[in-house]
């Protein structure tokens, strides 16, 4: 068991370079003034790219249509850099 928890911190923090392209964020604007991009959520499945941007892409939309909303959301490819 110990192993195994191991292993899956070591492919969180050192993931394979292919699973970037495969990794979608999804950010929304501020309402606070100096801040631009807000990171919300990260969509990193074993599914694949597609589904990945997919995922993020509908959430970007179900935020975005709530109403009274002010701000932005959009995804994009990648790992926040907070992440």
């Amino acid at each position: 068991m110990k192993v195994a928890a191991t292993i899956s911190i070591t492919s969180i923090f050192a993931g394979p370079a292919w699973a970037e392209e495969n990794t979608y964020s999804l950010y929304r604007t501020s309402l606070v003034n100096g801040i631009s991009k807000v990171h919300i959520a990260t969509f990193d499945t074993s599914n694949g790219g597609d589904y990945n941007f997919e995922s993020c892409q509908l959430a970007a939309e179900l935020f975005q249509k709530q109403p009274s909303v002010k701000t932005k959301f959009w995804c994009e490819q990648g790992r926040a850099e907070d992440d």
